[in-house]
């Protein structure tokens, strides 16, 4: 039995927007709302992941790291290495109040909590 893999090196957002976020448990976590892009750099600067909630009502939204997560495209799912329990601390933001990207503080506690490099550095 033959495995197919699939390599792209480029996709569009909205391919990838209502994507499953799972961890290395398989456990949901989520799903990726939208993408921000540093206008300045042309990077995308965090992925939007929606948890928790039902229907839409009551979700938390996630500034994740796009260094923080990978792409199994076979099962066309981000996988995003943070126990489910762990993701409740995460800097979260509420759908009519989204942050500040220009605000290094937020950046940093944002990227220190996924343990990442920062996409600018």
């Amino acid at each position: 039995m033959t495995t197919r893999t699939i390599e792209r090196n480029t996709l569009t957002a909205k391919t990838l927007i209502g994507n499953a976020v799972k961890n290395d448990r398989k456990e949901s976590l989520g799903t990726i709302e939208d993408f921000m892009l540093d206008l300045r750099t042309g990077k995308v600067a965090y992925a939007v992941l929606s948890f928790g909630g039902f229907l839409g009502v009551g979700d938390k939204l996630f500034a994740v790291p796009w260094k923080a997560m990978t792409l199994d495209m076979l099962e066309h799912e981000f996988i995003l290495n943070v126990p489910k329990e762990r993701l409740k601390d995460a800097p979260g933001f509420d759908k009519d109040a989204w942050p500040d990207i220009a605000d290094l503080q937020w950046q940093q506690k944002v990227f220190g909590f996924y343990n990442v490099t920062p996409y600018w550095e």
